[in-house]
């Protein structure tokens, strides 16, 4: 089932992370990870991607988060204000809709879709570009739409994985918390870089923090 939603965002297009082996984590403490091929979705989660799963599950979303949701000019911006066990639940609405398992990438799977074989610093290479991105040097004070940015993509096709919003991974951190990746429309230029990681509170969601979804198997045709 095809969920065809604001400006040709659909929730089913995902690009593909080929399995191979990737240099991954923080410069000098950088590690060499293998992992098997998975697709990972183009863009994050939206907000029009988000009411439909709302409305179908009726969780319960807070008038500033209710408000976004229903919001015209914010329907392919992407949703924040759901925390980790929000996304999950996201992840299971949207397998039911797509007849296809459906959860969150790893860290190591969102990390390398952004670097590439080649390591880079931010998606699109080693020379950081606020034109390329929504960070705090864009100037922009809040999050975009998620095809914003077609020139900031990464080596396989993935779109705002600098900036725009932090995104949860399916990671855990030492002390049981949820992990962040990527950055937001708040953070500068060392900020957005494809490495950071940071741990955050599962059961609360912020204005900052947004997800995408990873499918296991071939996308059908």
């Amino acid at each position: 089932m095809a969920i065809e939603l604001a400006h040709g965002v659909r929730l089913d297009t995902p690009v593909e992370l080929p399995a191979g082996t990737y240099r991954l984590g923080e410069p000098g403490e950088e590690r060499r990870v293998a992992l098997a091929r998975v697709l990972i979705g183009r863009w994050p989660v939206t907000n029009a991607q988000a009411r439909r799963f709302v409305d179908a599950t009726g969780l319960e979303a807070g008038a500033e988060l209710a408000a976004r949701l229903v919001a015209p000019a914010l329907a392919d911006h992407p949703v924040t204000g759901l925390s980790l066990h929000d996304a999950e639940a996201f992840c299971a609405w949207a397998a039911e809709e797509l007849g296809r398992p459906v959860r969150l990438p790893s860290g190591d799977e969102w990390e390398a879709l952004a670097r590439g074989t080649d390591g880079r610093t931010w998606p699109w290479g080693d020379s950081f570009d606020s034109d390329r991105c929504a960070c705090d040097e864009s100037g922009w004070g809040w999050t975009v739409p998620v095809s914003a940015h077609p020139e900031g993509a990464g080596p396989f096709g993935s779109e705002q994985q600098a900036g725009n919003v932090w995104e949860w991974v399916a990671d855990r951190s030492p002390e049981g918390w949820g992990v962040v990746r990527g950055g937001s429309w708040l953070d500068h230029e060392w900020g957005v870089r494809a490495s950071r990681a940071l741990p955050a509170d599962p059961d609360r969601g912020t204005e900052t923090t947004g997800f995408r979804i990873a499918f296991d198997e071939r996308r059908d045709a």
